[in-house]
């Protein structure tokens, strides 16, 4: 998993982008694009939540079953979510059915509609956007965590936000754009307009 692999259509790529179909889509399409509305970025945290200890590939598979179940996060709906939807989520082979990650996607829809009132989830994150990103050439340039990201996961569970762990705000910053660890050589290298 060090560098960059040369796909059959002549493009750039890290190794886990490379030979699954659905994950190469991902990278190409989405992974480290801006993310900057409200309902996206609580997808990505809840989906992020749920990946934990989890691959990214599985949680991508199950992506279309996790927006049925959770109303395509719409926060009001999910944040009204009672026992009896954690029960009934828990019964759904179509998601991962963790009872803990079920329940902080409900605090979490609750602490974001709760952010409004301070200008928002989107301004509250995205005010934790780095000065420099990091240029990784092989995979083990590119960091887990960072202040940033330490930074927002303390932020967050102050605003009353569950399983958004130093690691997984990092990774939720990849994945909105905020850091860009494309390796150097890939073809999505500073494709995100955020840096260049």
């Amino acid at each position: 998993m060090e560098g960059i692999i040369i796909g059959d259509d002549g493009l750039a790529r890290p190794l886990w982008a490379s030979s699954d179909p659905l994950m190469r889509e991902y990278y190409d399409t989405e992974w480290g694009l801006p993310v900057r509305d409200e309902q996206g970025l609580y997808e990505r945290i809840s989906l992020e939540a749920f990946q934990a200890g989890l691959s990214w590939a599985t949680i991508l598979r199950k992506r279309p079953a996790f927006r049925a179940a959770f109303h395509d996060f719409h926060p009001e709906t999910v944040a009204a979510f009672t026992e009896a939807d954690v029960e009934r989520l828990l019964q759904d082979p179509g998601i991962v059915r963790n009872r803990l990650k079920i329940r902080a996607a409900i605090t979490n829809a609750q602490a974001t509609i709760a952010l409004r009132a301070e200008g928002g989830l989107v301004d509250f994150i995205w005010q934790f956007q780095p000065a420099s990103t990091p240029e990784p050439v092989t995979y083990a340039d590119v960091p887990t965590t960072s202040p940033e990201s330490i930074a927002l996961s303390k932020a967050l569970r102050k605003k009353g936000f569950a399983f958004v762990g130093p690691t997984t705000m990092f990774a939720l910053m990849e994945a909105i754009g905020m850091v860009d660890t494309h390796l150097v050589d890939s073809h999505r290298r500073g494709t995100s307009g955020v840096w260049r």
